[in-house]
This record gives C-alpha cells, sequence and structure tokens, in this order.
C-alpha cells in the first residue's frame, strides 16, 4: 500500500503573535533587540517537525494588515487591529528567514492574506493526490478541511478532520464561509446581521445548506420551529447586501505567484551557514543553540 501523500500548511504568524504576546520581551538578540517572537517561532517549528515528520512543508505569514484584496473590498477590514510594531515587523522577517534556512518553503504576500496563500497550495496540491493538514489556531482556515484533510491547532492539541469540524464549528467546512458572512467575525471586524449569532447562522444552515439556497427560502426561515424565526427572516431581507459583501470577505482566494506542483513544498536540508549565522544574530546560549541547530538539522526519510 502506497503511502499517504500529505502536505504540512503552517499558519506562522498566529504562532509568531502568540509568542510575541505570552514570552517575556526581557528576551533579546545579540544587538538587545527583542526577540522572543523568534524565540517561540523556533521553539514552535522544532516541536511540529519532530512531531509530525514531514516531508512537505509550506509557511505562509501575513505580509500587510493594510494592501491586501480584501482591504479593496471592504476598506474596514481588519481597521480594528493596530499595525505591528517596528520591532515585532523585524522579528518576522528574521523568522521569514529562519524558515528558508530550515530548508522549509515560505510564501508571504503585500496583496493575499496567509489564509489565501494556505488555501491555495491546498487547492493545488489536492490535484496532484496530497491530502493537506493546516496547522493553525484560525477557524476561517477550518473551511479547508475535506475528506482526508485536518486541521490542527497545535498548540491546544486539537485536531479536527471533516467530521470534527462539523461537531465543533456546528457546520460542514465548506460552510464556513457562509455562517461567517451570517454572523460576522469581530476579529476581522466584518459586519454580519445583527441578532444573528454563530448558533442561530449554523441553524440557518444546516437546514437551507448555503447562502443562495437561504434567501430563496425566507418565507421558509420564517416558518422555521424556532422562537424569532419570523423575525430572524425579515432581519435576513433587511441585510442581504451586508452578508453578499461580508461573504466576498469571509472565503478563501486563490493568489498569485505560488508553486503549482507539490516539488515546491518539499522539504529540503537546511542551510547550516545560514543558520549559524542567523543563531549569532540571535544570541541564545550555548544550550538553546544545539538544541536549535538539532532540531532544524535534519529532513525525513521520504
Amino acid at each position: 500500500m502506497a503511502a499517504e501523500r500529505r502536505a504540512y500548511l503552517v499558519d506562522a504568524s498566529i504562532y509568531v503573535f502568540r509568542s510575541w504576546h505570552v514570552l517575556p520581551d526581557s528576551i533579546r538578540d545579540a544587538d538587545g533587540e527583542p526577540a522572543n517572537a523568534v524565540y517561540g517561532f523556533i521553539d514552535f517549528l522544532i516541536q511540529l517537525l519532530a512531531r509530525a515528520t514531514p516531508t512537505h512543508v509550506g509557511v505562509a505569514f501575513d505580509e500587510s494588515l493594510e494592501s491586501s484584496v480584501r482591504n479593496d473590498i471592504y476598506p474596514a477590514y481588519k481597521a480594528n487591529r493596530d499595525p505591528a510594531p517596528d520591532e515585532l515587523k523585524r522579528q518576522f522577517r528574521l523568522c521569514r528567514e529562519l524558515t528558508a534556512a530550515a530548508g522549509l518553503a515560505g510564501f508571504a504576500s503585500p496583496h493575499f492574506e496567509a489564509d489565501d496563500l494556505l488555501a491555495t497550495l491546498a487547492w493545488r496540491l489536492r490535484a496532484h493526490g496530497f491530502r493537506h493538514t493546516v496547522v493553525t489556531g484560525d477557524k476561517d482556515l477550518a473551511q479547508l478541511v475535506a475528506d482526508g484533510d485536518e486541521w490542527w491547532d497545535f498548540a491546544r492539541g486539537r485536531r479536527l478532520d471533516a467530521r470534527g469540524v462539523v461537531e465543533h464549528f456546528g457546520v460542514a467546512a465548506g460552510q464556513i464561509a457562509d455562517l461567517l458572512a451570517l454572523a460576522g467575525d469581530k476579529i476581522d471586524n466584518i459586519p454580519g446581521v445583527p441578532g444573528i449569532g454563530r448558533a442561530t447562522a449554523a441553524k440557518l444552515l444546516t437546514r437551507w445548506g448555503d447562502l443562495d439556497a437561504l434567501y430563496a427560502n425566507l418565507d421558509g426561515v420564517g416558518a422555521m420551529k424556532f422562537r424569532g424565526a419570523a423575525r430572524i427572516a425579515e432581519l435576513l431581507a433587511v441585510h442581504e447586501a451586508t452578508v453578499r459583501l461580508a461573504r466576498r470577505l469571509t472565503g478563501m482566494l486563490e493568489a498569485d505567484g505560488l508553486p503549482t506542483d507539490p516539488d515546491g513544498l518539499a522539504r529540503h536540508a537546511p542551510d547550516h551557514e545560514a543558520l549559524d549565522h542567523l543563531f549569532d544574530r540571535l544570541g541564545p546560549g550555548d544550550e538553546r543553540r544545539a538544541r536549535w541547530r538539532a532540531g532544524l538539522g535534519h529532513r525525513p526519510a521520504g
């Protein structure tokens, strides 16, 4: 029986941000600059590689909060978030250098978000018979989980297959974008229908399937057997334009400039000279440096 062909698609930014917020800023590099986000990201990457031993990896980074194609659609998209400070941007650059030096394919775009990059890679890999595990804590990326795929919240140890997505989010993976369009998403500053939360949105989608079918059956919505159904139908009608706009924001977009076949994500032997140069800049102690080098210094068979 042939071995499973699986790629690990890593939503890097969430782990960089988590390290920035969780680890003390007393962690400094050789120049005295903050290095907590890089240290945490390296430790995460080493743990991931040790546990998964992947042969194919794609690591995607967010590059801008202000210049994505979604900002063109809706200028207020993510406007509730503060820009990353310069010291964090510097660490993001180091994390991207580290990814490349470790022999892993890294991706970023000024126009597409990391979610879109990972979605595009997933779609292209599937055409070559690959399944994927998307490594993230972001609910949006659950929409990528088809049969044989997996959503892995690494920090919380939660892994969901297609059935698990339904159990956890209340809808199938292909309905996640519609769910968020109806209920809105405060994290991304996406408006929804006032009075419709995720539980109600899930109930509507479970009954009607998708937004088009839902809006084609508003009379049926009003007749559903739950309290306030008639009012929900009215709200849907009044806020249809908002829902349609939100749906353009919540779905994944196909990005350009990415590999079209699995070779573009094949894991390579690390560049030890580049790693040592980075470690010199980061200034870890001898014990940590040895652990980092060992953790990033091999590639799996296959």
